[in-house]
Order: C-alpha cells, then structure tokens, then sequence
C-alpha cells in the first residue's frame, strides 16, 4: 500500500470516527444527518484507498463502483432522512428527539 492509500486510508477512517462521535453526542436530528453523510464520505474514502493495488498494477473497479453506487444511496438516504426531520419538527416543535412529549 502506498503513501497515499494509506492517507486516503487514515483520513477515511477519522472522518467516519468524527461523524460516529457526532451521531451519538448530539440530539439535533440536522446534526445527525450531516454525521450520516461524513460517515458515508469516511466509507467511500476507504474504498478508493482499498481500490489501489500498487504502483505497477491496474485500478480494481469494484470499489469504484460501489462509491458510485453508495453516494446515490447517500443522496436518496439524506433528501428522506431531511424529510422525516421536517415532519417530526412540525409534530413535536423542536429539531429533535428527546423523549418529551409536547404540551398543549
């Protein structure tokens, strides 16, 4: 593995450490849709690491493809995930889930 598949390697895994951290600690449901999406940029950059077999040899286009295919999912996962955030702030009256019920 080269210099630069291990940066990709090292950098993929902080950010996906970053955005577990940030799933757990914050109750803000925007907050845990962005940790989703820098948990999934984390993932993708480990499978381009993954992906670079050496100097001398060819590219596997397996995990290209599944980067390309993951980051459609990403999209869709995110627009249904801000979608749900919205109905629960409209039902509850605040951005996030706490287990409080409103008062009326």
């Amino acid at each position: 593995m080269t210099e630069t598949a291990l940066l990709y390697m090292v950098v993929g895994v902080v950010l996906f450490g970053m955005g577990l951290f940030a799933l757990v600690a914050y109750p803000h449901l925007l907050r845990k849709i962005l940790a989703m999406n820098v948990m999934g940029t984390g993932t993708f950059m480990v499978f381009i690491a993954i992906a670079h077999n050496g100097d001398n040899q060819p590219i596997d286009p397996i995990p290209h493809a599944l980067v390309i295919t993951g980051i459609v999912v990403a999209v869709c996962s995110t627009g249904l995930a801000l979608a749900l955030a919205s109905q629960v702030q409209a039902l509850t009256g605040q951005p996030r889930i706490d287990g409080s019920e409103r008062e009326e």
